[in-house]
């Protein structure tokens, strides 16, 4: 299994915490990233279409708001079994780099 690219990693922890439409999505990936990711509506939707086709998301609802269509996406299983497979390979390479740092006497690692 290849490594998640961050936008992919952050737009699924998003949805970890429950259905979400577009535009929540773009500012809940911009805060969990401390505003180093900043999405598009473009690249979301794009994105939304290629997890869709995957099977990590699925759409969860629509309804209507000011006379637009909002629709709401969720993580499905293999969605959610992704993530954490991503997150404990994430974990594990950083627990690597902090270990030799230490052993290094490098990056000010405690």
């Amino acid at each position: 299994m290849r490594s998640m690219q961050e936008p992919t990693f952050l737009i699924l922890t998003a949805l970890a915490a429950g259905p979400q439409h577009g535009y929540g999505l773009i500012t809940d990936v911009e805060q969990i990233s401390e505003g180093r990711v900043r999405l598009r509506a473009g690249t979301l939707y794009a994105a939304f279409e290629r997890l869709q086709e995957e099977g990590l998301i699925a759409e969860d609802r629509e309804e209507i708001v000011d006379g637009r269509v909002r629709r709401y996406y969720r993580l499905t299983d293999d969605g959610a079994t992704r993530l954490a497979a991503e997150a404990e390979r994430m974990r594990h390479h950083a627990r690597a780099a902090s270990t030799r740092l230490r052993a290094a006497g490098l990056g000010g690692m405690a």
